[in-house]
């Protein structure tokens, strides 16, 4: 073993990286972003049609108590459960790379285990959550549909504990087909299905969250079958035993750090509506924000594609000890992320005029979204830049040090940042925008600087000794 990381060293110092090397590594990332765009999209969008289903009930109770169960469900569970399913893009990816085909199937199922116990304690959270808003100020009839909305999405956390391994299971092997077709075919239900439960029962806005539990189950048994029955899964699918529960450690040692590190940004935007809600006319504040926040998480989902792309190259390439591979991924994936962030935050300016009117008729918001439009446009670009660097982070198993990233750029920078530009100096919404986006901007230098001072031989010998050792360590140094 130890002659195997000299030569892979070795090689390393006499190999360059050429441009034809280049041009197939950005063949293989557009192959594997292109479909996780539209994947990620179609499962966003779930959320968003039963929100427009509800919505046109003509119902502003309905309309409010769905939007606000489905943030909390997002920030108190999905998000967390997304955070926890990305520790195995490190221990599968890697694995997958040096050809360990049993041990993908198998953190798999110990991933889906272990993300199905922690639902146990976000399912009572969940079941609580009318007390909970009640307590906190919220008026008892949002509190009240809100408590029943989310009561019945808790068939689709649990779905969602089984759907997120699985994305990976097949994200770290670029099995992307079945994946592209399962999300599209559920999308495709999801939406007469939303329709009918909301207008053709007694359910009305309940059918919305029943809607979405029975779609994501629907992808999950779509994904599940594949995976079954498919011979493109034959090498990785593993059989049940108790190898699974050997793994938990394993898992959670980089799960926490992946759900943390993704948690810590997502929640700083929700900070950011909450405090807008203590401006003077806060319904105009928080509704020009939730635009904004609803246009950047629409369009996140083209970097989420590039950084996963991104993730699995760097693990496959590091697990088969191909530092130069590895390399070649981060430049080209970083190369799409420069000509997305343009592309984007070009068009959107150029539209800065009329794109709010898809959200509100109102012209005070649609004016106010007018001069946010530029701010929304630098947020594009950095969404670009960080999206595509924590898929970098995940592929090399350094979340632990996104955490600390995103811990210092947000909660030390950006969020004081914000409420100090937003009721000391009185930029109200603007001045909070600009501080989560001065936070952005920390966040883009430091993992920059770090993913810049990568040794990649050094991390393919790590990933390898790890792998051949049987187990990983977050002890995941640059040197």
């Amino acid at each position: 073993m130890e002659e195997d990381l000299l030569l892979l060293r070795k090689d390393g110092e006499n190999e360059r990286l050429t441009w034809s090397r280049l041009s197939e590594e950005m063949k293989r990332i557009i192959y594997i972003a292109g479909p996780m765009v539209a994947v990620s999209a179609s499962q966003y969008l779930l959320q968003v049609v039963s929100i427009i289903m509800v919505g046109h009930l003509n119902n502003d109770l309905y309309l409010s108590s769905a939007a606000l169960a489905i943030s909390l469900a997002t920030v108190t569970g999905f998000s967390l459960l997304t955070g926890m399913a990305s520790g195995l893009e490190t221990i599968c990816g890697q694995a997958y790379g040096a050809k360990q085909y049993q041990r993908v199937g198998t953190q798999t199922y110990t991933a889906i285990f272990s993300l199905i116990l922690v639902c146990i304690p976000l399912s009572l959270i969940w079941i609580t959550m009318e007390s909970i808003l009640v307590s906190i100020g919220q008026d008892p009839l949002i509190a009240h549909e809100a408590g029943k909305f989310i009561i019945w999405l808790l068939p689709a956390l649990l779905a969602h504990a089984v759907l997120q391994p699985i994305v990976r299971y097949f994200l770290m092997q670029s099995l992307l087909l079945p994946m592209l077709m399962s999300s599209f075919a559920t999308l495709c239900i999801h939406t007469p299905l939303c329709w009918v439960l909301v207008f053709n029962t007694r359910l009305k806005n309940i059918g919305g969250a029943l809607s979405m539990s029975i779609s994501i189950w629907l992808d999950v048994i779509f994904l599940v079958l594949y995976m079954r029955y498919s011979s493109a899964c034959a090498k990785t699918r593993a059989t049940i035993s108790m190898e699974l529960f050997k793994g938990i450690w394993e898992f959670f040692r980089y799960a926490i750090p992946s759900a943390v590190m993704t948690c810590l940004e997502w929640w700083s935007f929700e900070l950011l509506i909450l405090m807008s809600g203590l401006l003077p006319n806060p319904k105009l504040e928080t509704s020009v924000l939730s635009v904004c926040l609803n246009t950047i998480s629409t369009l996140f989902s083209i970097p989420f594609g590039i950084g996963a792309a991104a993730s699995t190259r760097v693990s496959n390439e590091l697990g088969a000890g191909n530092p130069l591979a590895a390399r070649g991924a981060v430049l080209a994936a970083m190369s799409f992320a420069v000509m997305e962030a343009a592309i984007v935050s070009g068009t959107l300016f150029a539209c800065r005029n009329v794109f709010g009117y898809v959200f509100s008729n109102e012209k005070g918001v649609v004016d106010y979204v007018t001069v946010m439009a530029p701010l929304v446009c630098i947020s594009v670009i950095l969404d670009s830049l960080q999206g595509v660097l924590a898929g970098i982070a995940r592929g090399c198993g350094w979340q632990h040090i996104g955490v600390y990233v995103n811990l210092g750029a947000f909660y030390l920078c950006g969020v004081p940042v914000s409420a100090s530009l937003a009721f000391l100096a009185h930029m109200r919404g603007k001045g909070l925008w600009i501080g989560v986006q001065v936070g952005a901007f920390v966040q883009c230098v430091l993992l920059s600087t770090i993913t810049g001072c990568i040794n990649w031989e050094q991390q393919a010998i790590k990933a390898r000794k790890r792998l051949y050792d049987g187990q990983f360590s977050t002890d995941n140094t640059l040197e």
